[in-house]
């Protein structure tokens, strides 16, 4: 299966939605969208890090591996 994004799952639980956290981390909300449904093909370390210090979490609370 690969690696499982689970954006949406920090999102509920940190009661914020994507346009916030995409407003607070300086990218759009279309690019969001492609990172939360997992079609992206990269990610940069920043956008990474930005991420997990807005929701405050660590990358593993967002990306997984399934096999």
């Amino acid at each position: 299966m690969g690696i499982v994004v689970n954006l949406d799952v920090m999102l509920a639980k940190r009661k914020m939605k994507s346009k916030e956290l995409a407003e607070a981390i300086g990218i759009t909300e279309a690019n969001l969208s492609i990172l939360k449904s997992g079609k992206a093909k990269a990610i940069r370390f920043s956008t990474l890090e930005a991420i997990c210090k807005v929701l405050e979490c660590q990358p593993g609370d967002l990306l997984e591996f399934e096999s």
